[in-house]
């Protein structure tokens, strides 16, 4: 049964065609991926169908049994609502029968056995059980945790969540509403690998129809068995997931090519033709040639159609000098902020040409570790060590680093004042700023325009050691897949946290697993790693680490002994400096000689303030070490 149809839709802003001639049809167990490059039109088409934008031309019909539900920005009507208030109330109905069955028990109870009564009950009981009411708190629950909320969370008010987390109790109610069409806006946003996962799940199971516009290319190939894709303008679609459609499209688009070749080489044989017959300058040759170019007119009108392909970003990413061997050591990291510790004991290593990639769930510390990397953050514990003629990029997915005030020429030109402006605008060109654009201010571009101009900043640098901190976030895909080429052809080494599981696939050779004890360390890519956490017998650091040198491993471990041994000693001395001074600024207080110098005073009571809290520092960090020590020595 076709829930949905449209039939040669069309939309334009002023004399631009944003699309056209949109006919498609979907039916009650579709489940569709909807792609295209950024500001193709896929949010106004789904703004179309829901009714919420006029299509200029063109018509939608939905199904009389079509339930349509539109995941869109979630704006807060009620503040008040806890997170689950929030969520639970998609089941306002089941509640409000709840409630009544209640309040009939207590009717009941208090000796009211009329026959209107126990059949209103009983009705009311029947249809309670039909719409789910005996478990749809389970439901609500589940999804809440799949999407990453702990139940402690669940009594947060709305009013206090970040637009993140509105956005996914805005996504747990679509999904736990009686629809049967669900339209998906990028519902992978905001979300960690491990709730896209649930999600994928979810939608695996799902026994209506959906349309889901996403970037992330592995989510669609684990869920759509259709895909349509607006390109130019005009509406694609074929059967299969991403990969698939990708595969027939780059087919179709081969085929197309051959044809149209031979087809103009045809019409170019036969205007060579025209052209011998007219040199003749006989009334039978002229009337020959007329022919032909009639003939020539048709072909024209008939000739393949090859469709217009993508501007992507083409870029040659080289380092400019080869490090050493070993690139990164870090050793027993631990950081936190305020009382709460991200993570602790983090070991790795990273050598020449490593393509690795740090995978954790939202908030278990991925960012701040890679700052820590570059130098920005200092850990609470552990040690960063880089090899020789190691030079460090670093692209910041908060996208700082870009001067609001200047025009992209002048953002790339301050930061390369050496270049030419024609190098410059070549480079800005292969990174798809074209003509006037270069102009623009930084303060106006969007989201993968700052991305775009982020990556080339940091390709131009030429680094031979970069740090990316979810650098296809904002990327469109066609530009998600120019990245993955530029990078492919990078002779330097890489350690990268991402979402996106199909980046990670076309580019890891190493996983890192964040943990809060530690790190989970294998060899490959994401479904090497993702196989490793489902056949793991048991969560051990140890087990989950790959095997290494047995001569190796006990000498790095009795170089760490001996380091901390040489750290405990100066913290010992450095105590004991302190206790020193600190005695000295006692006395003084103690003398009675400062009791006249009100500042004076001041002065050396705050000193020794901060040579107690220096003091307790030092200690804490001496216990740590000591205990450190004693699980070295056991080992």
């Amino acid at each position: 049964m076709t829930l949905l149809s449209t039939g040669k839709l069309g939309k334009y802003f002023g004399e631009r065609k944003l699309f056209a001639d949109v006919s498609l049809e979907v039916g009650d167990r579709d489940k569709v991926g909807l792609v295209g490059a950024n500001g193709c039109g896929k949010s106004t088409l789904f703004k179309i169908i829901t009714g919420e934008e006029r299509a200029d031309e063109g018509t939608v019909a939905l199904s009389h049994n079509a339930r349509v539900g539109y995941m869109e920005q979630y704006v807060g009507r009620d503040g008040g609502r806890t997170l689950w208030e929030e969520a639970v109330s998609v089941f306002q109905p089941v509640m409000d029968m709840e409630a009544e069955l209640e309040d009939i028990h207590l009717q009941l109870e208090c000796g009211d056995n009329s026959p209107a009564l126990l059949e209103r009950q009983s009705a009311l009981r029947e249809r309670f059980e039909e719409t789910g009411g005996l478990y749809y708190r389970n439901r609500v629950r589940a999804a809440l945790l799949g999407l990453g909320f702990s139940e402690d969370a669940f009594s947060q008010r709305m009013d206090t969540l970040s637009g993140g987390q509105r956005s996914k109790v805005a996504l747990a109610r679509l999904l736990l509403s009686d629809v049967n069409l669900l339209l998906l806006d990028e519902p992978t946003n905001h979300l960690d690998i491990a709730s896209v996962e649930w999600l994928e799940e979810y939608l695996r199971a799902y026994t209506g129809a959906f349309i889901v516009i996403s970037h992330d290319r592995y989510f669609l190939d684990r869920v759509t068995d259709r895909t349509f894709e607006l390109s130019h303008g005009r509406l694609y679609s074929t059967n299969g997931n991403y990969s698939a459609h990708r595969e027939r499209r780059a087919k179709d688009q081969e085929i197309a090519e051959k044809h149209h070749k031979t087809e103009m080489a045809e019409i170019k044989r036969i205007e060579e033709a025209i052209a011998r017959f007219k040199q003749f300058n006989r009334e039978k040759s002229i009337r020959q040639a007329e022919s032909k170019e009639k003939q020539v007119e048709r072909l024209r009108e008939q000739v393949t159609e090859v469709e217009a392909t993508d501007k992507t970003i083409r870029f040659a990413f080289t380092a400019e000098t080869t490090s050493g061997n070993e690139v990164l050591n870090v050793e027993r990291l631990r950081m936190g902020f305020g009382d709460r510790e991200l993570f602790r004991d983090v070991t790795f290593q990273i050598r020449r040409k490593d393509r690795a990639f740090m995978l954790g769930p939202n908030g278990c510390g991925k960012s701040t570790l890679l700052k820590i990397l570059n130098h920005e953050l200092e850990p609470w514990f552990g040690s960063v060590r880089e090899g020789a003629k190691v030079s460090v990029g670093y692209y910041d997915q908060t996208q700082a680093g870009l001067d609001d005030r200047k025009t992209v020429l002048e953002e790339l030109w301050s930061a390369y004042p050496t270049m030419t402006e024609t190098a410059l605008r070549s480079a800005l060109a292969a990174f798809l700023f074209f003509g006037e654009d270069v102009f623009r201010q930084v303060a106006v571009l969007s989201g993968g325009e700052r991305a775009r101009l982020l990556l080339l900043k940091l390709m131009l640098r030429r680094d031979n050691f970069l740090l990316l901190d979810e650098p296809t976030n904002h990327l469109d895909i066609v530009s998600c897949e120019a990245l993955e080429e530029a990078l492919s052809g990078y002779d330097g080494t890489m350690l990268i946290v991402s979402h996106d599981r199909y980046f990670i696939n076309r580019m890891a050779n190493r996983i890192i697993g964040l943990q809060p004890v530690g790190c989970q360390l294998v060899e490959g890519d994401y479904d090497a790693f993702a196989e490793k956490q489902r056949t793991a017998t048991a969560p051990s650091i140890a087990k989950a680490a790959p095997k290494t040198n047995l001569y190796k491993e006990r000498k790095e471990q009795a170089s760490l002994l001996r380091k901390t041994e040489t750290r405990i000693r100066k913290v010992e001395e450095a105590i004991a400096e302190s206790e020193q001074m600190a005695a000295a600024l006692q006395q003084k207080l103690d003398s009675g000689e400062l009791s006249a110098d009100y500042a004076a005073l001041l002065e050396v009571t705050a000193n020794l303030d901060k040579e107690t809290e220096k003091q307790v520092d030092l200690l804490e960090e001496w216990e740590e070490l000591h205990t450190a020590l004693e699980t070295l020595k056991k080992s």
